[in-house]
């Protein structure tokens, strides 16, 4: 009782906010992007250095995956038909820094902290994900935006986010907004931490 008196309030306050806020685009960004989440075998030296080589050896292959889709749905799909590709792209730099550790490709929506890259933002949330997990994956991870192409220096992306974002989207995630850009995401933030609060308990009652 008390989850969903919470879920309710929270849901209440929420459309308030957003009768006083114009929000349009927010929502969209988590479907509209797909990224890439590469997380070591462990916080080892070693292991965290052979997370950057197979993160670079797969960046060097991102382009030719990702740089003609129309949208983030083709991009995920991209990535689901390549996960073999993909696997034995990481396998081989496995092999070649002489370590023994598996490699295991994902891609499916995975929950995303709030990330600051300088010049634009993304709000946490849950995403498009390729994800790629070096031995039981114990480590620190890496991440990035594989579409729209912002792995790159993965730093000033410039105009180029332009590129699978809404004029909308584009403004949110570039700060363009300022303040109400802050308290838009702040809000998203909200609605995607409880929507997935209450997937999860659903999924346990009916498990249950």
């Amino acid at each position: 009782m008390k989850f969903w008196l919470t879920f309710a309030s929270s849901l209440l306050v929420s459309a308030v906010i957003l009768s006083v806020i114009p929000a349009r685009g927010e929502a969209a960004i988590y479907d509209d992007v797909l990224r890439l989440r590469v997380i070591a075998e462990s916080d080892a030296d070693e292991d965290q250095a052979l997370k950057l080589r197979v993160r670079d050896a797969l960046l060097a292959e991102s382009a030719a995956l990702f740089g003609n889709c129309a949208d983030a749905e083709e991009a995920e799909e991209r990535a689901r038909e390549a996960e073999e590709q993909l696997r034995k792209i990481a396998e081989a730099v496995v092999r070649e820094a002489g370590e023994t550790c598996g490699v295991t490709v994902s891609v499916g929506r995975e929950r995303y902290p709030r990330r600051d890259y300088g010049n634009w933002i993304l709000p946490a949330g849950t995403y498009r994900s390729l994800r790629i997990t070096l031995g039981e994956g114990r480590g620190h991870n890496w991440w990035c935006v594989l579409y729209p192409g912002l792995c790159v220096r993965y730093a000033d992306a410039g105009d180029g986010i332009a590129v699978g974002l809404t004029p909308e989207e584009y403004r949110l995630v570039t700060g363009q907004e300022g303040r109400r850009m802050k308290i838009r995401f702040r809000l998203l933030e909200l609605l995607s931490a409880l929507a997935d609060e209450f997937r999860e308990g659903a999924e346990a009652r009916n498990a249950g």
